[in-house]
């Protein structure tokens, strides 16, 4: 390993990315987040432009990751009728880092083992960019929805976000 190689010092999500030959920009945050509007503001996007990955345990201890575009929560009844499970729950802080390695707050669908079911809200393929965590907290990765798809082979897209009646 080359001491001075720059790759060393990009984020997981960013090395997975290389891999594949996409395109992608890296933003800092300059401080600590605290919102997801912050997140977008300071990104220069839009809430729903800002992918949350959100791993679930279901039965015999198996997970599934979701991504969900902005604020849009997971209607948990679809994910486990998708699953064909009864019960299922979000994973606890070290769950998450013991099966995708990354903290909360910095989970990327990138990089994560590839047996790891990946379930993709249509929303966010809507978005004609949109930013995902990168496996370091502070730093996003920002690219195109198309080159996420591409980048996730074995994801399976459809709706798993709760539709919000506004009456």
């Amino acid at each position: 390993m080359n001491p001075h190689d720059p790759s060393l010092d990009l984020p997981p999500a960013a090395l997975a990315l290389e891999r594949f030959g996409i395109s992608y920009r890296l933003f800092r945050h300059p401080g600590p987040v605290n919102s997801l509007e912050q997140a977008a503001r300071e990104r220069g996007q839009r809430p729903e432009q800002i992918v949350r990955s959100i791993l679930f345990r279901f039965g015999g201890g198996r997970f599934a990751m979701v991504l969900v575009a902005g604020s849009a929560q997971v209607d948990w009844k679809k994910l486990r009728h998708h699953l064909g499970q009864s019960r299922c729950t979000m994973a606890t802080p070290e769950e998450v880092l013991a099966v995708t390695s990354y903290p909360i707050g910095a989970v990327s669908p990138l990089g994560v083992p590839a047996s790891l079911p990946i379930y993709i809200d249509e929303a966010v393929l809507a978005e004609r960019e949109v930013s995902i965590g990168s496996g370091v907290r502070g730093v996003a990765v920002i690219l195109q929805s198309a080159d996420l798809l591409r980048a996730l082979p074995g994801a399976e897209v459809g709706v798993f976000r709760q539709f919000v009646s506004l009456m």
